[in-house]
């Protein structure tokens, strides 16, 4: 499905940063007064860092325009940042160790399975999702809890469609998400002090059906990097990146909404939606304002990180200040 979705905000193919450039546009500041080094030096870097074995092709295709939509001060983040700087506790709690320690994980062969309340559960090869749809590009914003943010090009597909195709009962009102649980690859599952494991989320059916929600298995055109949550990971960009499940490996469809694993962790501090709001502080941090990697300065953090046009009609009715 392609979606196509042209407001005022939306920015032409024509001013994206070319492919070339964006894989590492300038690096990543690490601190105040970090003096940016050259375009050609910090590509030549993030690829030395990040380049398949010899012989492996990460490239993607086709890949079809999906939902791009950034404002006037948005800008990619660089491809070294986005693969180096994240979290994914599975492979350690520093934002380093997921690129340090994910080259551990065995991606191939990989399954998810579909069951719960659904007409049609199975299980399925990831060969299985590339066949049956179409790779999109889609420009999201990225919000992290923690108060810092990122912009990059995801490829993936549409949630709803595969929703769709394993055929909810009308009993269904959840979708439930599980991460792989492998400790001897993952080194971070091998202590519960961490996080209860395994990894698990949860949306409302409606929420999954969003065309903005999204499965993703690249980034920048190339195969989704271990540390980003390969093979196959959810994308939810109006909501903070924690709901973003990641390396997924179990899909079930509920009546009863899910508790996910940071509600289970630290109930008092996270709840089941988490979406996008700056007018409601986590207990121990304001909301109101971000840090987007690779700027000194501090932005504005928008209502469903800018796609309350998009998404708002979840909600109404409802009592925004319920993030946590």
């Amino acid at each position: 499905m392609l979606i196509r979705i042209v407001k005022a905000s939306a920015v032409r193919s024509s001013e994206i940063t070319p492919k070339a450039l964006y894989l590492d546009r300038r690096r990543f500041i690490t601190g105040a007064g970090a003096i940016a080094g050259s375009l050609a030096t910090g590509t030549r870097m993030a690829h030395a860092a990040l380049a398949p074995p010899p012989g492996v092709n990460t490239r993607l295709s086709p890949i079809t325009e999906g939902y791009r939509k950034l404002g006037d001060k948005d800008e990619l983040s660089s491809y070294k940042a986005v693969t180096g700087y994240n979290n994914f506790y599975e492979f350690g709690t520093d934002k380093s160790d997921p690129a340090e320690n994910a080259h551990t994980l065995t991606t191939k062969p990989w399954t998810v399975k579909v069951d719960g309340l659904c007409a049609k559960p199975g299980t399925l090869d990831l060969d299985d999702f590339l066949k049956s749809y179409p790779l999109e590009e889609r420009i999201y914003r990225h919000r992290c809890v923690e108060g810092w943010s990122m912009v990059f090009p995801w490829v993936g597909f549409s949630l709803g469609d595969v929703v769709k195709r394993f055929e909810p009962l009308g009993s269904a009102k959840y979708v439930q998400f599980e991460t792989l649980l492998r400790p001897s690859e993952m080194p971070g599952q091998r202590s519960s002090l961490i996080l209860p494991w395994p990894y698990v989320e949860g949306l409302r059916l409606d929420e999954a059906m969003n065309p903005l929600a999204t499965l993703a298995v690249g980034l920048y055109g190339e195969v989704l990097p271990n540390q980003n949550g390969a093979p196959i990971r959810l994308v939810l960009p109006w909501k903070y990146g924690f709901k973003s499940i990641k390396s997924i490996v179990r899909v079930t469809f509920t009546e009863t909404q899910p508790k996910n694993t940071w509600q289970v962790y630290a109930p008092s501090e996270y709840g089941f939606y988490s979406n996008v709001n700056p007018t409601v502080d986590h207990p121990r941090w304001s909301q109101a304002t971000e840090r987007r990697i690779g700027e000194f300065l501090r932005r504005k953090t928008l209502m469903f990180n800018g796609y309350a046009e998009e998404v708002g009609q979840l909600y109404t009715g409802m009592d925004l200040v319920q993030n946590f």
